[in-house]
């Protein structure tokens, strides 16, 4: 089941498995920064007992050359093994969050992926998952260096001498101050009216090279490339006005935390108090070497939460898929008793309170074949998605053999009953293993007399390496011979009950005749839906059912429904029409 806490959507919450090794991994980052400013400490103080009266200290010196020395090596060593573990932790989390989306994913309504593009799941279980290794792998230890280093070399820099400290922290205050600048309306505006302006070159740059063979036959070239550089001046119009509002705040903190202005501040301070008798001249060394440092966590504000908001916006997309319901499964699965397929009083709508089917009462008897007909957006397709289950009713039931859909075990149903819909899809294998996908033990004299009867057999034979091609690898094809593969699949996987939508949609003639012929040899008991608009294949069924608005408004034999003259004898002759035509 998907986790269902009410911080499992956050970083944190998904991160709550692996919080012993982040911690460590911080622990670690935390000692090798600190370690790592013994180098810098050791100089400071070995200036600081050159430079002062009196005869030197060689037993101190040595000291801080040996500590200066063994802080460089706990950084190192605790540095390498902090980017160690972090990267480990990082494979661990991503291997965790695949395997979590890629088993809740084979738990989801299978209409929950026909309602979306084939990239939408990929992109989270790869882009998304991966967006989380700069904040895994590299943040915790910017972050960790960005603070823990200032804070420290303040606290030594305090010991010093706390007024010069105070003025060392001028640049750091000053840029502070300018932040509430960038994040003002004015600003926020500005920036959404850029990433605008961006969208339009971005919409008419797609627009003309994707189109640019219907633009150029049509004449219309100028048109599109006026709309480009309307779109063009645009944004150079809102860059701009951006970039006016944004460049002098940018400069100002920019001057403010470089090196220059905080060497400048630093000296001015000391100068004065060194003039005035208040500090010793090497008490200055200090805040000179590690004065630069503690503008650091201003710069790392930025590049830490830019990454911690781009992980958070990621695992925010991963939760989403994650909190999809999971098609729920009996505890105690029931046996159909045949494949009588009934539906009674079935209403569904994919989002509240709008209905795609309306009280559907519909009665499949094995041996005959059914077709579902009637205009666009009628429900057709809709209706047969809820035969394999891909959604379930909002109110009434479906049942096989007498067992209502939601009783019966995904491995009985998907036994029973297979389907080709008009948007095949084909996994990256040989064609045999695509076409034996619901019987992998199938033999290659079965995969090719499935082959035959969808008459695509000829097809795989010119590909480079016959069934053993491997697709979108060594050879693609059109989206008619994908769908013939399909009805070969689904003919080799032998159910009783077979479910066409629009399946020989990208045949041409000579092949949907065909395939016509193997569905009848092969009909015997079988229960087989179709959802048609060719006449050859409404003449065919048994059984016509004419959709209109998600209702039932005719059922028939296509006889009785001509004989009537009512709306199914009229989309008969509209589509007579239109095939004379």
């Amino acid at each position: 089941m998907s986790d269902t806490r009410p911080d499992s959507g956050t970083v944190a919450g998904l991160l709550r498995p692996h919080a012993g090794a982040f911690a460590a991994l911080v622990l670690l980052q935390v000692i090798g920064a600190l370690a790592g400013l013994a180098p810098l400490l050791a100089v400071a103080e070995l200036g600081r007992a050159l430079l002062s009266p009196g005869p030197v200290d060689r037993a101190h010196v040595w000291f801080v050359v040996l500590a200066g020395l063994a802080g460089l090596l706990v950084r190192l060593l605790f540095s390498a093994a902090s980017s160690g573990i972090g990267h480990l932790l990082d494979g661990q989390v991503q291997l965790a969050f695949r395997r979590r989306l890629a088993a809740h994913l084979g738990r989801v309504p299978i209409g929950w992926f026909s309602r979306r593009s084939t990239g939408e799941p990929a992109k989270v279980v790869g882009e998304d998952v991966s967006a989380v290794h700069p904040f895994i792998a590299h943040t915790p230890g910017e972050l960790v260096s960005a603070f823990v280093v200032p804070t420290a070399s303040l606290v030594y820099l305090f010991t010093v001498d706390w007024r010069l400290t105070l003025i060392t922290l001028i640049p750091v205050l000053l840029a502070v101050a300018l932040v509430p600048l960038m994040t003002a309306p004015a600003r926020q505006r500005e920036q959404r009216e850029f990433d605008a302006a961006m969208g339009r070159i971005a919409g008419s740059v797609v627009e003309f090279v994707q189109g640019i063979a219907v633009v150029k036959a049509f004449g219309g070239a100028g048109r599109t490339h006026r709309r480009f550089l309307t779109a063009t001046d645009e944004f150079a119009g809102t860059f701009l006005r951006w970039a006016r509002g944004l460049a002098p705040i940018a400069a100002g903190m920019q001057t403010a935390l470089s090196p220059p202005f905080v060497l400048l501040v630093v000296l001015a301070g000391g100068t004065v108090l060194i003039a005035g008798g208040g500090l010793a001249p090497a008490d200055l060394l200090p805040f000179l070497l590690l004065g630069l440092g503690l503008t650091a966590p201003v710069a790392a504000l930025g590049h830490g939460f830019d990454d911690l908001r781009a992980a958070r916006s990621a695992v925010g997309r991963i939760r989403d898929v994650l909190a999809v319901q999971p098609l729920p499964e009996p505890a105690r699965p029931l046996t159909a008793r045949g494949h009588r397929i009934e539906l009674r009083d079935v209403r569904f709508g994919y989002d509240p309170g709008r209905e795609v089917l309306r009280g559907i009462d519909l009665v499949l008897e094995p041996g005959t074949s059914t077709a579902i007909v009637g205009p666009s957006g009628s429900g057709k397709s809709t209706l047969v998605q809820l035969l394999p289950r891909f959604f379930d009713p909002t109110h009434g039931s479906i049942t096989l053999g007498g067992v209502d859909l939601r009783e019966l075990g995904s491995g009985q149903l998907y036994r029973t009953l297979s389907f080709v819909f008009q948007d095949v899809r084909l996994l990256r294998a040989s064609v045999a293993d695509n076409i034996a996908l619901a019987v992998p033990e199938a033999g290659r004299d079965q995969v090719i007399r499935a082959a035959r009867l969808a008459d695509v057999h000829d097809r795989i034979l010119r590909l480079p390496r016959g069934y053993d091609t491997v697709l979108d690898e060594e050879a693609g094809l059109s989206r008619g011979e994908a769908q013939r593969i399909a009805i070969a699949r689904a003919l080799l996987a032998d159910t009783p009950v077979l479910v066409l939508d629009e399946a020989t949609a990208f045949a041409d003639p000579r092949t949907e005749q065909a395939i016509r012929h193997a569905l009848a040899t092969l009909r015997g008991d079988r229960t087989i839906v179709v959802i048609a608009h060719r006449l050859e294949t409404i003449a065919d069924a048994d059984t016509v059912v004419l959709l209109d608005d998600g209702a039932i408004v005719e059922r028939g034999t296509p006889a009785e429904l001509l004989s009537r003259d009512g709306r199914f004898a009229a989309f008969w002759r509209s589509h007579r029409g239109d095939e004379l035509r």
